[in-house]
């Protein structure tokens, strides 16, 4: 993938922060005209530091 694809996919990610692998791949193909597939964009969302998980729930404190 190019620096520029990367970009773009780093971009897409922050803009909207619950999207799946498979519209990211979409949103790519229709505004870069890159095509990709939804494993190559885990693998470099992976590599780039963003994981899917989801937050860790804190329990309630009161007095």
């Amino acid at each position: 993938m190019t620096e520029r694809g990367q970009r773009m996919l780093k971009h897409t990610v922050r803009r909207s922060h619950q999207l799946s692998a498979e519209s990211i791949a979409k949103d790519l193909q229709t505004w870069c005209d890159l095509q990709i597939s939804t494993t190559t964009v885990c693998r470099e969302l992976h590599g780039m530091g963003f994981h899917g998980r989801a937050a860790a729930s804190e329990p309630y404190i009161t007095k």
